[in-house]
C-alpha cells in the first residue's frame, strides 16, 4: 500500500484516537461527581422501575386503577409500605406505575423542544440580519409571558389531558434553546472552519447541520438534563391543578393533589408520591450539574 493511501487512515487514527482519548477523561470527570453518580443511578433506577412495573409492584392491578375499598385509607403497613389511598389501592404499586409518566412526558417534551428550538436557533444565529431578526422577535414574545402561565393557556384553550400538556410545554419552552443555541451559532460563524466551508462552496443548510449545530450539542445536552426535571415538575404541577392527567391514572402531581386534602390524618397518600417527585428531579439536577462539570475544561480542571 503506497504512502499516498496510508496518510489519510494515519490522519484518520490520530484523530479517532484524539476523540475516544477525550470522552474517555471526560467519563472519568463526570464519575469522580459523587452527587451526580448518585443522580445518575436514581435516573436508572427509575427506569428500571418504570419498565418492569408489572413485575416490581406488588399490587399491579391496583396500580392500574382497581379500587379496594376493604383497605380504604390503610395506613403505612409491611404489607402496604406506603400505605392506601382512599380507594384503597396500594400507593407503593400507584407510586411505581406512576414512575412511567414523567419519563414519557420529559422525553417527549424534551425531544420536541430541540427538534424545534435547536434548528431556528442556528439559522437564526448563521444568516444574522433580517433572518436573526424575525426568529428572534418571535422568541422574545414567547419569553415575555411566563412559561407555566402560557402553559396553563395552552391548555384551557386545547382541552385538559396529559397529551394536552406536552403540547403546551413544548410551544412554551422551545425559546429558551432557540435563544441559547443562536448565541453558540453567532460565535461559531466566524470560526476559521465555517469560513473555510463558505468559501469551498459548501451551501448554507449543509454548513449549519455539519458545522453549526454539532458544536452546540455539549451545552444543548447540559441544558436538557437540567430542563427534563423542570418538566417533570411543570407536568406535576399542571394535573395537581387538575390540568393534565385525569383520575384513575397513576400520575405522582395528581396523587398529592387527591391527598392534600386528607395531610394532616392521612399524611401518606400525598407524601410518597411527593417525595417521588422530589427525588426525581433532584437526580435529573445533580446530573445536569455533573456533565455541565464534564464539558466545562476550567471546572473539569479543578476536580
Amino acid at each position: 500500500m503506497s504512502t499516498v493511501e496510508t496518510r489519510p487512515l494515519a490522519e484518520w487514527r490520530i484523530r479517532h484516537r484524539s476523540t475516544l482519548d477525550e470522552t474517555r477523561y471526560n467519563v472519568r470527570v463526570f464519575f469522580r461527581d459523587r452527587l451526580a453518580v448518585l443522580g445518575l443511578a436514581i435516573i436508572l433506577l427509575t427506569v428500571a422501575v418504570a419498565v418492569f412495573a408489572p413485575v416490581v409492584a406488588p399490587y399491579p392491578e391496583q396500580g392500574r386503577g382497581k379500587s379496594n375499598l376493604e383497605n380504604r385509607f390503610g395506613a403505612p403497613s409491611w404489607k402496604h409500605p406506603f400505605g392506601a389511598d382512599r380507594q384503597g389501592r396500594d400507593l407503593l404499586s400507584r407510586v411505581i406505575y406512576g414512575a412511567r409518566i414523567p419519563l414519557e412526558v420529559s422525553i417527549l417534551v424534551v425531544a420536541g423542544v430541540v427538534l424545534i428550538g435547536v434548528p431556528l436557533g442556528g439559522i437564526a444565529g448563521y444568516f444574522g440580519g433580517l433572518v436573526d431578526e424575525v426568529i428572534m422577535r418571535i422568541t422574545d414574545i414567547f419569553l415575555a409571558f411566563p412559561f407555566l402561565i402560557l402553559a396553563i393557556s395552552f391548555v384551557a384553550f386545547i382541552g385538559a389531558s396529559l397529551r394536552s400538556v406536552m403540547i403546551a410545554l413544548v410551544i412554551s419552552w422551545w425559546p429558551w434553546y432557540t435563544r441559547l443555541v443562536r448565541g453558540l451559532a453567532v460565535s461559531l460563524r466566524q470560526r476559521p472552519f465555517v469560513e473555510a466551508a463558505r468559501t469551498m462552496g459548501v451551501k448554507d443548510g449543509v454548513i449549519i447541520m455539519r458545522h453549526i449545530l454539532p458544536n452546540t450539542i455539549g451545552p444543548v445536552i447540559v441544558q436538557m438534563t437540567l430542563d427534563v426535571g423542570l418538566v417533570v415538575l411543570a407536568a406535576s404541577g399542571l394535573s395537581f391543578l387538575g390540568m393534565g392527567a385525569k383520575a384513575p391514572t397513576p400520575e405522582w402531581g395528581l396523587m398529592v393533589a387527591e391527598g392534600r386534602q386528607y395531610i394532616f390524618d392521612q399524611w401518606w397518600y400525598a407524601a410518597f408520591p411527593g417525595l417521588a417527585l422530589f427525588v426525581l428531579v433532584l437526580a435529573w439536577n445533580l446530573v445536569g450539574d455533573g456533565l455541565r462539570d464534564m464539558l466545562d475544561p476550567r471546572l473539569a480542571r479543578k476536580m
